[in-house]
């Protein structure tokens, strides 16, 4: 469906883009992650054509797409603002594109009502933007691209305007969408969280280069180095300098809060408790340890340490990653 070669973006003197090579399958969800400025919108918006590559290929279909204009490429882009058009109703906002493409009335009358219903939206077609909800206003956004029956979605961080509950609600619609279109699509953000529960596979950035890409437990079990390992996972996982634990064949030794127990009379590292996150269905704990120094423990479920109590830590040997001195993991 979509295919990126040696894909390379300057900003003067900045390169932005390093070389990315990538491939997506015909009906597969596709997320970019990473820090910001690593690069996941600007190669977002070159595969839209919203800006040149310096260099690269970008085919869609087969059909190379490098100097085809954004409106004949067969995408449609689902932006982080609404963009909607306030005096415009729902109705009209999602059928705007295909009138303004010429498409007879009955048409896009049958395909707004087709997007309605499967967004939830048909009480609010006759509404304008300004009397829906922050989450409302996105699902008519997404609307607004379904009507269109793009061949390719691309989403450019399209939840970070709305609170936690609607990040969920919409999260779900998002992967429900997916899954009713068998639609391909290519979803930019910058939480972990999201990529990990919408996507196919992910692609990990950073600085402008591709880190990794697999499925969501495939990074969180098998990270290639040690970015990924600390950006896939919440909390984040705990890095540790292997010559004060005594390892000679690492630079880095790397265990997840969670793979670690914790005893109040023994086990590896003497630890005090720094602070307590009681989260309800979990608790992060905070330690300070004079072996392996700051660490993150999550416990499942509640947890009663005090502030300034000892506890021992103690990881899980089946589960700790060794990184050598450039990030990469051994073993």
């Amino acid at each position: 469906m979509l295919e990126l070669k040696g894909i390379t973006k300057r900003f003067g003197a900045v390169e932005v883009i390093r070389g990315v090579d990538l491939e997506v399958k015909d009906g597969e969800f596709v997320v970019f992650v990473g820090p910001s400025g690593c690069g996941k919108s600007t190669l977002l918006r070159i595969i839209a054509g919203l800006e040149d590559a310096t260099s690269g290929s970008v085919r869609i279909e087969g059909r190379e797409m490098t100097r085809v204009p954004p409106a004949k490429r067969g995408i449609a882009m689902v932006f982080q603002s609404y963009a909607l058009y306030p005096h415009l109703t729902v109705r009209n906002n999602m059928g705007l594109g295909l009138k303004q493409a010429g498409a007879p009335a009955d048409q896009v009358g049958r395909r707004v009502g087709a997007a309605s219903a499967m967004l939830s939206l048909d009480p609010y077609l006759d509404r304008r933007p300004a009397e829906l909800s922050g989450g409302q206003r996105q699902r008519v956004a997404i609307g607004r691209a379904v009507v269109r029956e793009p061949k390719l979605f691309l989403f450019d961080e399209p939840l970070s305007n709305l609170d936690a509950a609607l990040r969920v609600n919409t999260r779900l619609e998002i992967a429900q969408l997916h899954r009713r279109l068998s639609a391909t699509i290519v979803y930019v953000t910058h939480d972990q969280v999201e990529a990990m529960t919408l996507a196919d596979r992910i692609v990990v950035l950073n600085g402008g280069r591709i880190e990794q890409v697999g499925a969501s437990m495939e990074l969180y079990d098998s990270p290639a180095n040690a970015f990924v390992a600390g950006f896939i996972g919440s909390p984040k996982m705990n890095f540790i300098d292997a010559a004060r634990l005594g390892e000679s064949g690492a630079k880095t030794i790397g265990v997840r809060p969670e793979h670690i127990a914790l005893d109040p009379s023994s086990g590896a590292w003497e630890s005090t408790v720094v602070h307590a996150e009681h989260l309800g269905a979990d608790t992060n704990l905070y330690l300070e340890s004079e072996k392996a120094g700051s660490l993150t423990v999550r416990i499942f479920g509640p947890c009663e340490a005090e502030p300034g109590s000892t506890l021992f830590a103690t990881p899980d040997p089946s589960k700790t990653y060794r990184f050598d001195a450039d990030g990469r993991t051994i073993g």
